[in-house]
């Protein structure tokens, strides 16, 4: 049996639409005599025996032990870089056990998503966390501070490849329809994992030791994996085996990995006019120039270019990265603004956060219910994007109470979080199952890249406002420099960062407004295919 015969074999009462169809097979039928594809000739395949409640709920619970993991390592290794530069004698390179972390899970992103459409689900998700536990491991025993940047990066190759995967597993196994709703509990996940990262951190930093931190990761790995691998064959399975484009994915990757170093130095360690910058900036062009040559030339490109267009994915990209960036980049700017202007402490500062973090994923909670049940399930989204900006705008042109920009940030929160599950579930059913893994890591990716700028320009246009001392204060809080700065220049400039908070939350509105709303299928539908 091909592979185009292995495709082409559906359940008898169940024609295949266009585009459930790959498009590299459907170019090919396209030439082939009409009674060579009649798709329904061959003896139909018995339809799967569907998973059980309990099945379902085991395999969701391991995998948000599995993305627990990688939100957990973004966050909880910041309050331990004190104790970990007093060890190793080296502060000048604390920075980077953060930054190998970002820039390898990043880069990674649509590595994986696409292996999966090939390889599978099962082989993607052991690699990744085999990834993870190795690099936990070097970064417990690292005998010097360059071991453990080596070592983060590799745990970043793993963690990268956790969300992606995760994320096309729940489309395997739960119809559009429900996903919403699971998606939402991912995102209860990320933000707890978030929340929670800094305060463990500081707690075996202080009372335990430092390599504790890596070494929480392989319990908690083990239970994932023990829970989910049992499951694992009975999940439908919808790769494709073919041929991987090796040097598409080495060119997106490269191009990736240097304009994040852009993002990270420019306006911090260099100037962004500075020759440094701008050669970086023009080799990462340059790379992705030689990707999109490459992939429009490629028989079967590592991302097929046209995935990336129509009417639902470049939208629900847009819309899902643009509300990334402005709920990440108050969180990282937003306790600079809490000291100077309420004269919080540290502590203080990060636990008024939490109504940012917590309640977005209250607001991904309405929008997974709400497309569970709505015919229209797109207005959550465009509803609750469109109040958000109003709530930055709002922030951006009157100083509030302590308890009112609370307030307000409780609302922009919770409008900002009916995105997310929308956004991905939307993505992932305009496209064929053969290639959700492909275009879910590239929502990853695009997401942390977009991150990465919203954090970058919230930061330059502080550095703008407040000068470049402001750099000092909002990367290490340093306590001299905080109280220096004055409260109306403080209450300035971020009067530009809510309103460039604002500016997002609007594109993604539009941008769901403009987005195509595909019907959702719900539970009941046989898979294409099963494993063996």
């Amino acid at each position: 049996m091909n592979k185009y015969e292995r495709q082409s074999r559906f359940p008898a009462d169940q024609t295949p639409l266009p585009q459930d169809i790959p498009g590299d097979i459907a170019e090919e039928l396209s030439r082939l005599p009409s009674e060579v594809i009649e798709l329904n000739d061959a003896p139909p395949l018995a339809p799967p025996v569907p998973l059980t409640h309990d099945e379902v709920r085991t395999i969701v619970i391991s995998l948000m032990l599995t993305m627990f993991l990688a939100a957990l390592d973004q966050t909880i290794v910041a309050t331990a870089l004190p104790t970990i530069g007093r060890q190793f004698g080296d502060v000048t390179n604390l920075s980077w056990v953060i930054t190998s972390y970002l820039l390898a899970s990043t880069a990674v992103a649509p590595v994986f998503g696409t292996l999966s459409d090939i390889y599978g689900r099962r082989a993607m998700i052991i690699t990744s966390l085999s990834l993870f536990v190795v690099g936990s491991v070097l970064c417990a025993i690292a005998p010097s501070m360059t071991m453990l940047i080596l070592a983060r990066g590799l745990q970043g190759l793993g963690g990268g490849g956790i969300m992606p995967v995760v994320q096309t597993v729940i489309s395997d196994v739960v119809s559009p329809r429900e996903r919403g709703r699971y998606q939402a509990y991912f995102s209860s996940v990320w933000m707890a994992g978030g929340i929670l990262g800094p305060v463990i951190g500081g707690v075996f930093a202080e009372h335990l030791h430092w390599s504790m931190i890596f070494w929480i990761n392989l319990p908690l790995a083990a239970a994932g994996l023990a829970l989910l691998l049992p499951k694992m064959k009975k999940i439908p399975v919808f790769h494709r085996k073919r041929e991987v484009d090796w040097l598409g994915g080495i060119l997106l990757m490269a191009s990736a990995v240097v304009f994040m170093l852009v993002l990270t130095w420019g306006g911090t360690r260099f100037s962004w006019l500075s020759p440094t910058i701008t050669a970086m900036l023009g080799a990462s062009v340059a790379l992705a120039g030689a990707f999109v040559w490459h992939a429009r030339r490629a028989d079967e490109p590592f991302l097929p270019l046209s995935l990336l267009g129509g009417s639902v994915v470049p939208f629900a990209m847009c819309a899902g990265g643009c509300a990334l960036g402005a709920i990440v980049g108050l969180t990282v700017h937003l306790p600079l603004y809490y000291e100077v202007v309420y004269h919080l402490s540290a502590s203080e500062a990060g636990l008024a956060l939490i109504p940012l973090a917590a309640i977005s994923t209250c607001g991904a909670a309405i929008a997974g219910r709400t497309m569970a049940k709505a015919k229209h399930y797109k207005r959550v989204a465009i509803v609750g994007t469109s109040v958000a900006a109003v709530c930055a705008a709002g922030m951006a042109v009157t100083t509030l109470p302590l308890w009112g920009l609370l307030t307000l940030m409780g609302v922009f929160a919770l409008g900002l979080g009916t995105t997310f599950p929308v956004s991905v579930v939307s993505l992932q059913n305009s496209v064929a199952r053969a290639q959700v893994g492909t275009v879910t890591g590239a929502m990853n990716f695009f997401r942390a890249l977009m991150a990465s700028f919203t954090v970058a320009a919230f930061t330059t246009i502080l550095l703008m406002t407040l000068g470049s001392d402001i750099s000092l204060a909002s990367e290490h809080h340093a306590a001299g420099a905080v109280s220096a700065i004055p409260v109306a220049d403080m209450v300035t400039a971020f009067r530009y960062v809510f309103g460039a908070a604002a500016a997002l939350l609007t594109t993604a509105s539009i941008c769901m407004i403009v987005m195509e709303e595909r019907p959702l299928a719900g539970p009941g539908t046989p898979p294409v295919e099963m494993a063996e």
